[in-house]
């Protein structure tokens, strides 16, 4: 018999996209939910899919998944975002290969992440083919990275799939600022704690340099204006961490206290 596969998810407030996403795991063995204490529906969509639905104060995207992972019963792991849902095309490829066993050949699968931005699938620039490592051994895997960019390491061979996992990253380009807003802010934190300095290259040279990436290196030029705005708010996001990482030196440092009259 194939080995059984846990889908597990982390949420909060995602009564939008949790039944998109849990609709595409209903094919797996086992789905696990850990919700941080949402104030909408998302616990009450969930209890609709799986009766191990959990919840647990939030301690980072790396803590959350990494508390879900001891609490799923299979030997397989599928990490799922909540805004994410696992395309048919993926469904299938996964299904065929644990059916003709080859899945005891690897430690995880890797497959690209196509997102959904502005009326439109993206296929270029820093946002496709995005491969991330999602499904693992649980005995050979665990999830690391820097917050907020979670990632999962693994202790063995990797098989690439080319099927797509559907990513619905943002509402509307208010939602996308106020996400880089919160993204930047934890990552000039993460900085500060591993004692990271900013250099005047960090403000100028590294945004450029995304946008130059991003638009026109890996031709986000093709998808039209939501290619642009892509590149654009990429390299902005960039410049935002660094600004706000030497905003934090600079608040340690007494430097930005009101001037005496």
């Amino acid at each position: 018999m194939p080995e059984k596969i846990s889908v597990c998810v982390i949420a909060g407030n995602e009564e939008r996209n949790i039944r998109r996403c849990l609709e595409s795991a209903k094919w797996a063995d086992e789905i696990v939910v850990l919700d941080s204490f949402s104030k909408d529906r998302t616990v009450e969509i969930c209890r609709e899919y799986t009766d191990r639905v959990y919840q647990h104060e939030w301690i980072g995207y790396i803590g959350q998944k990494n508390l879900i992972k001891d609490m799923a019963k299979g030997p397989w792991i599928f990490f799922l975002d909540a805004d994410e849902e696992i395309s048919p095309e993926l469904r299938d490829s996964i299904k065929e290969e644990f059916a003709n066993g080859n899945a005891g050949d690897y430690a995880g699968y890797e497959f690209p992440r196509l997102v959904w931005y502005l009326g439109r699938w993206i296929y270029h620039g820093d946002w496709y083919p995005d491969t991330k490592l999602r499904l693992f051994r649980k005995d050979q895997g665990e999830c690391g990275g820097q917050e907020p960019h979670d990632k999962i390491i693994v202790d063995g061979r990797v098989k690439f799939l080319g099927s797509p996992l559907f990513h619905y990253t943002y509402d509307d380009i208010t939602n996308q600022l106020a996400t880089i807003n919160r993204f930047s802010s934890i990552s000039a934190e993460g900085k500060h704690r591993s004692q990271r300095t900013v250099r005047l290259g960090d403000l100028t040279l590294r945004p450029f340099l995304r946008f130059l990436r991003c638009y026109i290196i890996r031709r986000g030029f093709l998808d039209g204006v939501p290619g642009l705005i892509i590149a654009t708010f990429t390299a902005f996001s960039v410049f935002s961490k660094y600004a706000k990482l030497w905003e934090i030196h600079l608040t340690e440092a007494g430097k930005n206290n009101k001037p005496r009259h």
